[in-house]
C-alpha cells in the first residue's frame, strides 16, 4: 500500500448457505465500528442477483486508521464469533478514488 491517503478499503464477503440475513445484519453491526478507528465513510451493499454477496466500502484517511479497526479486538472478536457465517479467506482491497459523481434530486411538494 502507497504511503499517505485517503483510502477506501473493499471488503468481499460471501455468506455460507442459509445464512445471508442473518450475516447482513451481522454487517450492519460491525460496519459502524470503523467510524470509532477514524473511518470517514463506510457502506455496505447486498447483491440483488445474488443473495450472499456482500461488499463493505470503508474510507479512511490513512492505512493506520483501517488497521487499528480490522486488527481491532472488537472486529477480531466478531469475526470469531461469525466465522461459520462467511466464507474464507478474506481478502481487502484498498484503492484511491480517482473519480465520483452525485446527482441531487429535487424533492417536489404537490398540493393535493
Amino acid at each position: 500500500m502507497a504511503a499517505g491517503g485517503p483510502y477506501t478499503v473493499l471488503l468481499p464477503w460471501y455468506a455460507t448457505l442459509f445464512r445471508g440475513d442473518r450475516f447482513a445484519e451481522a454487517l450492519q453491526e460491525i460496519a459502524p465500528v470503523a467510524m470509532r478507528y477514524g473511518a470517514t465513510s463506510y457502506h455496505v451493499y447486498r447483491s440483488q442477483e445474488d443473495l450472499y454477496k456482500f461488499w463493505q466500502w470503508t474510507a479512511v484517511p490513512d492505512k493506520l486508521s483501517w488497521e487499528r479497526y480490522w486488527y481491532s479486538d472488537e472486529f477480531a472478536r466478531w469475526r470469531t464469533e461469525h466465522s461459520s457465517w462467511y466464507q474464507v479467506p478474506i481478502v481487502y482491497t484498498i484503492a484511491h478514488e480517482i473519480a465520483a459523481g452525485r446527482i441531487e434530486h429535487e424533492t417536489l411538494e404537490l398540493d393535493v
